[in-house]
Formats: structure tokens, C-alpha cells, sequence
């Protein structure tokens, strides 16, 4: 039986280049939350999503950027998934980094509504940290049978 379009959402926190400029921090920060209606779903229900994140600086340096995502269902917040790239951030000339992730969440029991997060993370201890420059967006896809 084939797929079908259960719900979809989009959360934007910045939509153009250069919207914002929040430093990146070691502490998770948040960058999307959004919720999906899974009422209407079959046994077979999965979540597709994908998340971009822009980073710039103007000192070279390696910088392993981590974007994880976040199921939330009543008050439990359970990771789903988490990628980790090194992205050489500067080279002495302002330069601009977009990390873009996109996974997949395959539950085992329908909530009837779910809730997920973006959340992005740098390591402590860097000399430069970069900023958070936009554009930022997170969107998910319910599927079921």
C-alpha cells in the first residue's frame, strides 16, 4: 500500500542571509519546533525532515557544528538524530557555511500529535566562535499507510 501525506509543518527562524547574528554556543540552541497531527495515521507512520543552519566567521578555524533533532511527545523529549560536521569556518576572509541535514524518524506507536525540535551546537573551548547568520528553517513531513 503506498504512502500517503499526513500532516507538514515548517519552522523558520531566519529566512535570508544575514537575518541574525547569535553567536554559536556549546550549550544545544534551539532553531525549530514545530508539531505534526498524526491522528489520521496508519500502523506504519514515519517522519521525514530537514534542517539548514548558516554559520559564518572571519578566522580560519575547524569547527564540528552538531545539529540534533528532538521527538517530543507530552513531556518526554527523546533524540532521533544528530549529525556532526567539521566545517573549516574562515580563512582570513569573512566565509559563510550552510549545513543542511535530512532524516528520518520511523515510529513505533502513533502519539496522535508530535512534536519535534532542532536544536544546533558547536564544542566549548573554541578560540573563535563563529555567529548564527541565517537562513535557519526546519520542516518535517508525517507519512503513514
Amino acid at each position: 500500500m503506498p504512502n500517503r501525506l499526513i500532516d507538514s509543518q515548517i519552522s523558520q527562524n531566519a529566512s535570508t542571509a544575514n537575518a541574525i547574528s547569535i553567536p554559536a554556543s556549546s550549550t544545544p540552541a534551539l532553531f525549530g519546533t514545530l508539531g505534526l497531527n498524526t491522528a489520521a495515521a496508519g500502523a506504519n507512520l514515519s517522519v521525514h525532515f530537514t534542517a539548514t543552519v548558516t554559520l559564518s566567521a572571519v578566522v580560519a578555524i575547524l569547527v564540528p557544528v552538531t545539529v540534533t533533532i528532538f521527538r517530543v511527545v507530552g513531556a518526554t523529549s527523546t533524540p532521533v538524530y544528530s549529525a556532526t560536521k567539521t566545517l573549516p569556518v574562515g580563512t582570513l576572509l569573512l566565509t559563510t557555511d550552510v549545513i543542511t541535514v535530512t532524516g528520518a524518524d520511523l515510529l513505533t506507536t502513533n502519539p496522535g500529535f508530535v512534536e519535534y525540535q532542532a536544536f544546533v551546537s558547536i564544542p566549548s573551548g573554541l578560540a573563535v566562535i563563529p555567529n548564527r547568520v541565517g537562513p535557519e528553517s526546519f520542516e518535517a513531513v508525517a507519512y503513514s499507510d
